[in-house]
């Protein structure tokens, strides 16, 4: 049987209660900034007019991302792949959903808003002490934010150094791509590839 209703969801699920409903805010606190301030990774989720979807990686050292006030936030734009497909996706629909992590915690920090794409000066200022300051950044306007459970995490063990895999034992990206586009030349070495990327960071 395939859910195609809400209905039939709260039929099994039923209806979020107590602190799981009530925790959503419509602004920043203490707490919330906090959480920004001490992470160093997020990811970014978009979608486009046409209705298709991105989710995104981004990082920094902690604090990356800047509390404007409690209704703002800013994200630089790092040197990336020029695909810009969040940026765009900004653009044609404005709408964006961000997650914060912070290592060796395992409640996560969910913000929902709406989203510009901006070189306002005094937004690209606060990033000017980069290697390689972003050309624009992203601002969003809060409307719901909200502290997740450790649940996921505790289950999937992420921060566990259990649950590291050494990285020789998996393939390289080189090698997945060289597989993926069947090309024939050689693949970068990760040393190679993590050398030429250090000077984007």
């Amino acid at each position: 049987m395939l859910i195609e209703t809400e209905l039939q969801l709260r039929e099994i699920y039923g209806h979020a209660m107590g602190r799981a409903k009530d925790k959503q805010l419509s602004a920043l606190e203490r707490h919330s900034i906090n959480f920004i301030d001490h992470a160093p990774f997020m990811t970014l989720s978009t979608y486009a007019a046409s209705g298709a979807l991105d989710c995104s990686p981004r990082g920094g050292l902690p604090g990356f991302v800047k509390v404007v006030n409690e209704n703002c936030i800013i994200i630089p734009d790092s040197k990336g792949n020029n695909r810009l497909d969040s940026l765009v996706n900004i653009i044609e629909t404005k709408q964006v959903g961000c997650l914060f992590l912070i290592p060796g915690v395992d409640e996560t920090l969910r913000i929902n808003g709406r989203g510009r794409i901006s070189t306002s000066t005094a937004h690209l200022k606060q990033f000017s002490h980069h290697k390689n300051p972003p050309k624009a950044c992203i601002e969003i306007r809060i409307k719901e934010v909200f502290l997740h459970c450790a649940k996921a995490l505790m289950r999937s063990k992420l921060w566990s150094a259990d649950a590291k895999l050494e990285r020789s034992k998996f393939p390289t990206i080189a090698t997945m791509l060289n597989d993926q586009l069947c090309l024939s030349e050689p693949p970068e070495s990760q040393a190679t590839m993590v050398a030429r990327y250090q000077q984007d960071l």
